[in-house]
């Protein structure tokens, strides 16, 4: 079952506004309780002052009708020791929060009328402070609650203030300070984020998906290039290279390096079927005539000539096989090869060929690979020598051709022939390349022999090239890592 289709653009803009919507919900949460508390502690200040402004007067031992009760419409209450109302606002209709419900001054008659509830909170009011008499205690302790005055209910944050007066005893002042306020202040900054996050998250969105929209252009134009060079298989078209230097243009640019290394593949395959193609022509075209000649004139059949095209078209059918296995990126052997007789064996039956080699010159790989690159070098060597090849076998310290360090085994084929110019020591590396053009097919080669040589050093982590003797011949040398 295919998963539905989810764009990169709807992906990052849905992220993007997911981690937008969370920072604004932990943000506005925070200010809400943050301009909750300080109001909170603004209107328990208030009271507090109220409180006190109200106890002072008691401690200076004025009467209830001189003290300020009614100020700003706020609610007050005086509270004796024994629990008693003995002083309220005039306009006191109803109040709670205080522990004292009552909002008339009661006599002392039906002073314990209100219950436990009332004595309780006369304790409570005492604050355990040890009081002299016109002094005022340091505590305040805060409460919320409600009050209605004058016909108008709200919620009021109440502080109660104790104080020791000379003539009435412990006296305890209660008073509110109102909360509108603080809910007028937290609802309205509740709506404005009830209404600010929503259009602020929509303007994330929209801004996101143009920005997205505009970083991944390139990449679509990337897209629609090489789904129209599949399309096409047309590998000589590239995508499209943005000029931000970014990772989107780096992208392009290794793309187009894929196509280009894709391309010379390719036309590396091209090439070499139609070489192997036009190589295989010459000896199954001679083969087949000598054949029909003697189909039609067993008297005229050229024996050794049929046998030896047949040679060369199963030694040529063998290079590309190797060469074939070569480019698939097989992995020689890892056996362990002694290259001093390796250059013997291969130098055995070869006149004019001289071997000087080191003992115990070892290095891992396929000996069979390796005992063909020495084979085609001697070949080679053969073919361009005046009279003399010589081939030897050490071993040097320095670093092999694959970039280690460590022991390195070489091997250098040498001849006294005319050399390899030096604009074409690479060139000759290449597949069916002859650099003597007057030479025929049936003389030399197919081309492949260095090539495969080349080959099969990389393939065993070293390198072959070629460069003049002393004497002014050719000097193959093959680099191999130490086993």
């Amino acid at each position: 079952m295919s998963r539905p289709f989810a764009s990169v653009r709807a992906r990052a803009t849905l992220a993007a506004t997911l981690v937008v919507a969370v920072a604004l919900v932990a943000a506005g949460t925070a200010v809400l309780l943050s301009l909750r508390s300080n109001l909170l502690g603004e209107a328990g200040t208030q009271a507090e002052r109220s409180a006190r402004d109200v106890a002072t007067g008691l401690a200076f031992a004025k009467p209830y009708d001189d003290l300020p009760l009614d100020v700003d419409d706020r609610p007050v209450q005086i509270v004796d020791e024994e629990g008693r109302l003995v002083a309220a606002s005039e306009d006191l209709e109803r109040i709670s929060g205080t522990g004292v419900d009552a909002v008339k001054p009661q006599p002392a008659a039906t002073a314990r009328d209100g219950g436990d509830d009332d004595d309780d909170a006369a304790d409570d009011d005492d604050h355990g402070e040890s009081l002299e008499p016109g002094e005022i205690g340091a505590r305040t302790t805060v409460s919320d609650g409600s009050a209605t005055i004058d016909g108008d209910t709200e919620d009021y944050r109440f502080a109660a203030v104790p104080v020791e007066t000379e003539d009435r005893g412990r006296l305890t002042v209660y008073a509110g300070a109102p909360l509108s306020a603080e809910h007028g202040a937290v609802n309205t900054a509740l709506t404005v984020m009830l209404i600010g996050f929503p259009v602020l998250l929509a303007v994330v969105a929209w801004v996101t998906w143009l920005v997205t929209r505009r970083a991944l252009r390139p990449v679509e134009g990337i897209r629609r290039e090489m789904a129209a060079i599949t399309a096409s298989e047309d590998l000589a078209r590239r995508v499209p290279v943005p000029d931000t230097h970014d990772e989107v243009a780096r992208l392009a640019s290794t793309t187009n390096e894929t196509l280009t290394a894709l391309e010379s593949s390719v036309e590396r395959q091209r090439r070499f079927v139609a070489d192997a193609s036009h190589e295989l022509r010459s000896p199954i075209a001679s083969l087949r005539t000598q054949l029909e000649v003697a189909a039609a004139h067993p008297e005229l059949l050229d024996l050794d000539g049929a046998v030896e095209d047949t040679v060369r078209l199963q030694r040529l059918a063998a290079d590309l096989l190797l060469l074939a296995r070569l480019d698939a990126g097989e992995r020689p052997a890892d056996a362990r090869v002694d290259l001093a007789a390796l250059a013997r064996e291969a130098a055995e039956g070869r006149g004019g060929v001289r071997v000087r080699a080191e003992e115990d010159v070892t290095v891992a790989g396929s000996r069979g690979q390796l005992e063909r690159v020495l084979a085609n070098l001697l070949d080679n060597a053969q073919r361009h020598a005046r009279s003399a090849v010589e081939v030897s076998v050490r071993r040097d310290e320095g670093p092999h051709g694959a970039g280690g360090g460590g022991q390195t085994a070489v091997v250098a084929v040498a001849d006294d022939g005319e050399g390899v110019p030096a604009a074409d020591r690479e060139r000759i590396f290449e597949r069916f390349v002859r650099l003597d053009a007057a030479r025929s097919r049936d003389d030399g080669g197919a081309g492949l022999g260095l090539a495969i040589a080349r080959d099969v050093a990389l393939r065993h982590g070293g390198t072959l090239t070629v460069r003049d003797t002393p004497a002014g011949g050719a000097l193959f040398e093959l680099r191999l890592p130490g086993a």
